[in-house]
């Protein structure tokens, strides 16, 4: 039978959004008149109300159910705002129901959207006994079902929305346009609503927006210790002004505006300038935040420190020049111990001392060396009685260092003495070949100054044809192969390089020679053993031996080193000059073995068409394998043998001097601080000066 309510005129409602929304939304009333009702829901309000008595309202309830009861139409009873419940007002309405015929209660909370649906399905169920029987889920077990679902769709939501916002400057209206047709946006809005779809997106464009800054200032904070150090590197400027001097002291510097921009709106985060991706300039009032004022006292931090650390390698300079323990050639070890202490070890590391003091090592060594070849020259007449192109002998050594060993000059080389008898011996050669490549102070010779100022001011024919013959890599050059075995040719290398100038050139006869070695052990059928490369052409082949095994190695090397050529164009390793040695056996220099290895020697000299020299005598040479006069001997006659294949070309000499109006002795000693310009510039600037035809200087 149809019921009559009293609810006529009352507004319908369809969804959460439409609450205070009304006018956003179409709006049905409920019409006056007879219904056809087929069910109740009978609500309880089981939270804690204002001026509201809950047993009134079980009262109210249980008449208004009486009544309802004579219908004869299924009924369930509705606890509702159970997220507000009170648990006792839940229990005596689960106790009412029980009363009443065992009535169905569903727990549920409009707010929360708990068992909502659940209560009007209950009822659908016993109003169509055809449909399967509902469960009925207490509410708290609901809730945490329902707390999971919208967990899952915000994650999804959440998903969708950091998938399509990139931009802090996106708009909700936009997006939402875009999202509207994926499930993720609809199951979302459907469970919690537009208001916190949009909530969602406000915060994720929120976390855009600061992330942006925070990567802007990152920026500028890495390029403000640059700005720093372009604008004020000078501790002295800054050290004792006040953060706001200091400010002003920036905008005062010609290059302030290369570094900085200085907004109309602060701060910086909060205006458009955030966006201004092509200005990558530092907003100034970002000096007033913190991390600009850290930065700030960190440079000023690291002037100090920097002042502090050269004060450091400054007081340990004054040390080491100050100490009387710091001597040339002492090692830092033994140095350490008397130029070190706390404060030098707490500024800078160990390695920096080391670099200094190496530096200062390198100084007074050279110091000392000068001062050595000035004693040298000084005992000038312990030098007049040795033997042209010849050593010294350990007894003459012996006298030298007698006489020069008092001298603070030569103590100061003490821990350098293989050094010291080098200079000794570089002196010797000196003293019989005085030139300009032999002198102690090359390149600062007093000739070689006086060739470059004359060539700075002109330059003579015979010069241009003299340079273009020097040019050829075949003048005045012996490329000599050594050929030995378990070290033989490496050390004949050494000694031969120890009679050499500092750019390895050997006097022979007077004459300067550039010398070039290349000593080879091992296999010759190997690139890196190979007697010629292309940039080495032999001109003559040392071939070395102690042992039987030795000398078996100098003829196989010198068989496959012709067979290599055979067949070949250029096979002038065929007829490369040879020269067979036996050198000294240490503690060995007489007795069969020596007498079998000299016939050995002589008998594969002849096979090879080569020359034999025999052992160089005990004692002679200062201690080497082979002394001055044998090396000279097989360097002459390798000059022979260039000269004969047209491997040397003689140099233009010096065109004759005999039409020379004025000619000029000049004696200047090497090292001397008054200047040769001084001398002959007077001279050269004359206007009556021009070069002579003859290729000397002359005047007119």
């Amino acid at each position: 039978a149809a019921t009559k309510l009293a609810s006529a005129e009352k507004l319908m409602y369809f969804c959460t959004d439409q609450l205070g929304l009304e006018q956003d939304f179409e709006q049905k009333q409920m019409p006056d008149g007879k219904l056809l009702v087929d069910g109740f829901l009978l609500c309880i309000d089981v939270s804690r109300g204002m001026n509201r008595n809950f047993d009134d309202q079980l009262k109210f309830v249980s008449n208004l159910y009486n009544q309802l009861a004579k219908t004869k139409k299924p009924i369930v009873v509705v606890l509702t705002k159970c997220d507000e419940g009170v648990e006792r007002y839940i229990r005596d309405a689960h106790t009412f129901a029980l009363s009443k015929k065992n009535l169905q209660v569903v727990e549920t909370s409009a707010r929360s959207n708990v068992n909502v649906d659940l209560a009007f399905g209950t009822l659908v169920q016993l109003v169509d006994k055809s449909r399967g029987k509902t469960k009925i889920i207490p509410y708290f077990e609901a809730l945490k079902q329902q707390s999971q679902q919208i967990a899952a769709a915000k994650d999804k939501y959440e998903w969708l929305v950091s998938r399509i916002v990139k931009s802090h400057n996106e708009t909700w209206s936009n997006v939402s346009r875009k999202m509207q047709p994926a499930p993720e946006y609809q199951d979302y809005v459907y469970l919690e609503g537009t208001q916190k779809a949009k909530k969602l997106f406000l915060q994720h464009v929120h976390r855009l927006k600061q992330e942006h800054i925070e990567r802007r200032r990152k920026m500028y904070l890495a390029v403000l210790p640059q700005a720093f150090d372009a604008l004020i590197p000078d501790l002295d400027e800054i050290d004792h002004l006040s953060r706001g001097k200091v400010e002003k002291l920036l905008e005062a510097k010609p290059d302030f505006l290369k570094w900085f921009v200085v907004l109309e709106e602060t701060p910086w985060d909060a205006t458009s300038h955030i966006d201004n991706v092509e200005n990558e300039r530092i907003p100034f009032d970002l000096m007033e935040t913190q991390p600009a004022e850290q930065l700030y006292e960190a440079h000023l931090e690291k002037l100090r420190n920097e002042r502090k650390r050269a004060e450091m390698r400054r007081a340990f300079r004054e040390n080491l020049e100050t100490s009387p323990f710091i001597t040339p050639g002492k090692p830092w070890e033994e140095a350490r111990s008397f130029i070190m202490n706390e404060d030098f070890y707490m500024w800078l590391e160990e390695s920096v001392y080391m670099d200094i003091y190496g530096k200062h090592q390198k100084q007074i060594i050279d110091k000392a060396k000068e001062e050595f070849q000035e004693l040298l020259l000084e005992y000038s007449e312990l030098f007049y009685e040795l033997e042209l192109d010849a050593k010294p002998s350990k007894e003459k050594m012996g006298v030298i260092q007698d006489v020069l060993g008092e001298e603070q000059r030569f103590k100061a080389l003490q821990k350098l003495q293989a050094e010291r008898d080098a200079l000794i011996l570089k002196h010797i050669h000196f003293v019989y070949h005085p030139t300009k490549d032999t002198c102690p102070s090359c390149p600062g010779c007093v000739d070689s100054k006086i060739e470059q100022l004359l060539g700075s001011r002109f330059i003579r024919p015979s010069e241009r044809n003299q340079k273009n013959l020097l040019m050829d890599s075949n003048i005045d050059r012996i490329n000599l192969v050594i050929l030995g075995k378990d070290g033989l040719a490496r050390e004949l290398a050494n000694e031969i390089r120890a009679l050499c100038t500092n750019d390895d050139k050997y006097v022979i006869e007077g004459k300067m020679y550039e010398l070039s070695l290349r000593p080879i052990e091992g296999n010759v059928r190997l690139p890196v053993n190979a007697f010629q490369t292309p940039t080495f052409q032999p001109h003559g082949c040392l071939c070395l031996y102690n042992s039987k095994e030795s000398l078996s190695y100098v003829v196989e090397s010198i068989e496959k080193s012709r067979e290599s050529t055979l067949g070949r164009r250029e096979n002038h390793l065929v007829h490369l000059p040879l020269t067979l040695i036996l050198v000294n056996k240490r503690g060995d220099t007489s007795g069969e073995t020596l007498h079998s290895l000299i016939q050995q020697g002589q008998q594969i000299a002849s096979k090879l068409q080569c020359v034999f020299l025999d052992p160089a005598s005990a004692g002679i040479g200062y201690g080497r394998n082979i002394n001055e006069k044998q090396i000279s001997q097989v360097l002459k006659g390798l000059l022979d043998s260039k000269r004969n294949l047209n491997l040397v070309s003689s140099t233009s000499s010096i065109k004759d001097l005999a039409d020379v109006d004025l000619r000029i002795v000049l004696c200047l000693m090497c090292g001397d601080p008054f200047n040769a310009d001084d001398v002959l510039l007077p001279i050269l600037q004359s206007h009556t000066y021009r070069p002579s035809p003859g290729g000397a200087g002359g005047a007119s």
